[in-house]
């Protein structure tokens, strides 16, 4: 649980409390004003956007939007391009420039550095692209299947150590689509509270009974496990099914690393299935980055169903999920992500094969144990100097994912634009992303970032967060920091 400072919290509600009474003021005068100047050509019709949603969207996010969905004319490397907007009507269209600011990226999820042209990876993906094309135009169970799919699902799981894989065209499709076809009527899920939006719509699909636990803590998970095989399936009391536990290698809002083995201790003593989402963390932890089984000791076998995705630490896109080769096939029959979605693209899927390959060092050389140990060195240093300098910052060590809570709404814009000055992109996140009071700016560390970099980056932040006023926490004399510093050096 985040502890929101008391003045923090009293300041955030009457902020969004003030943004509420006068937009419902406003709308209350223009619904009068419609109504007595204006025709109603859709009487009979339903409102197509109704509700708070609405409301949140024409109040709030419309007069912040320049800080998301900012377009980039380049590869997302350590430093890219960021296209120049502007508005004439109050934020409601943005319109784009001809001029580029070179800006530094803390916001894109190229953990290891393949998303940029690299010198393994990059020419065997040209090469895949003139002799394959840019897309199979098929489903993989018609014309969409070429030597590469296999070759890549039979790298996936020898990287992650499971006797079969298979692979998709998209991430986010991977959970949504895979749980309905795993789990039904009369199933249980067991679901960490701050599970991604793709579980949880993948959960709801599914028509099995959901259940939610309190965030990575293994104590209440069996609470929960021991009261719901107690009672078995609503109104009829009959046993479950099957049991399907789901949880995160590292959650993307909070840069936490699952309690992995307690969790899985605990499904094991109640012959619940393990589902484990390595998204953020596959490539990007662990000694050969195979992710957070191999950082925390867990042997692959005990985790029923692995998934991830792509599109962070190999720089390609699509997903993946893992297991026993009976399961695999199962998938391959059902899935309609299988059947009827088009194929991962032939360079996309080289882009990967090859970029497990510098991992594990399969290309003669020792930059992947290079990248590993450049992200970990990286994200552990830029954790430490923000929280020295009294920022709140959550998340673990390792964990290239760190956000630092803004909490209040003014902030959100305040710290993103102020940073965009002096050429850094931050990604901020704010409800419905997260709950209402915890805003935050999630920073995104590369292997490709220098030291320079950081440090550059380390100091635009310290220079918006005393503007901005995010320094929630004492900093540390400027001493001890140098001193800090000159060891890690």
């Amino acid at each position: 649980m985040i502890a929101i400072p008391y003045l923090t919290a009293l300041t955030t509600y009457f902020s969004y409390g003030l943004l509420f009474s006068f937009g419902q003021i406003r709308d209350f005068f223009r619904k009068f004003i419609d109504w007595c100047c204006t025709s109603n050509n859709l009487q009979g019709y339903a409102p197509i956007c109704l509700g708070l949603e609405d409301f949140y969207i024409r109040r709030l996010y419309l007069r912040i939007q320049d800080c998301f969905g900012r377009p980039i004319a380049s590869a997302p490397d350590a430093w890219f391009d960021v296209v120049e907007r502007y508005s004439n009507d109050n934020n409601k269209t943005l319109k784009r420039t001809a001029n580029m600011s070179r800006c530094l990226n803390l916001g894109s999820y190229n953990y290891l550095g393949f998303a940029a042209a690299d010198e393994y990876c990059t020419p065997r993906a040209i090469e895949s692209l003139n002799r394959f094309s840019p897309s199979t135009c098929s489903s993989r169970v018609d014309g969409g299947t070429t030597i590469l799919h296999n070759e890549l699902e039979e790298c996936v799981a020898r990287f992650v150590g499971k006797p079969a894989a298979i692979v998709f065209g998209m991430g986010y499709v991977t959970n949504s689509a895979i749980l309905p076809v795993l789990v039904g009527k009369g199933s249980l899920i067991i679901s960490d509270s701050l599970n991604h939006n793709s579980i949880v719509n993948g959960a709801r699909g599914s028509g099995a009974t959901i259940r939610v636990f309190q965030h990575n803590t293994p104590s209440h998970l069996e609470e929960v496990l021991r009261e719901q095989i107690a009672d078995g399936q609503p109104r009829t009391h009959r046993p479950w099914k099957k049991i399907v536990v789901i949880v995160e290698g590292i959650y993307s809002m909070e840069g936490e690393l699952c309690k992995l083995p307690e969790i899985i201790a605990i499904c094991k003593k109640y012959k619940a299935y393990t589902y484990l989402d390595e998204a953020h963390s596959i490539g990007a932890v662990g000694k050969t980055g195979r992710g957070v089984c191999e950082l925390l000791g867990v042997d692959p076998a005990d985790v029923d169903i692995m998934m991830g995705t792509f599109t962070k630490s190999f720089g390609s896109c699509g997903g993946y999920i893992a297991g026993s080769k009976e399961l695999i096939q199962y998938l391959k029959y059902t899935c309609p992500a299988h059947l009827y979605a088009t194929s991962i693209s032939p360079p996309a899927a080289q882009q990967i094969i090859s970029s497990i390959k510098v991992i594990l060092g399969q290309d003669g050389s020792n930059r992947g144990a290079q990248k590993l140990a450049q992200i970990r060195e990286n994200s552990n240093f830029f954790r430490s100097e923000l929280i020295k300098m009294g920022f709140e910052v959550l998340g673990d060590n390792d964990s290239p994912v760190m956000p630092i809570m803004l909490y209040n709404p003014a902030k959100i814009p305040a710290f993103s634009r102020e940073c965009l000055k002096q050429n850094v992109a931050v990604v901020t996140v704010a409800f419905p992303a997260t709950p209402l009071l915890l805003a935050r700016a999630r920073i995104c560390i590369s292997a490709s970032h220098t030291k320079e970099d950081l440090i550059k980056a380390l100091e635009v932040i310290s220079r918006v967060g005393d503007l901005v006023g995010i320094k929630y926490f004492p900093a540390e004399p400027e001493k001890q920091q140098q001193e800090e510093r000159m060891k890690l050096e």
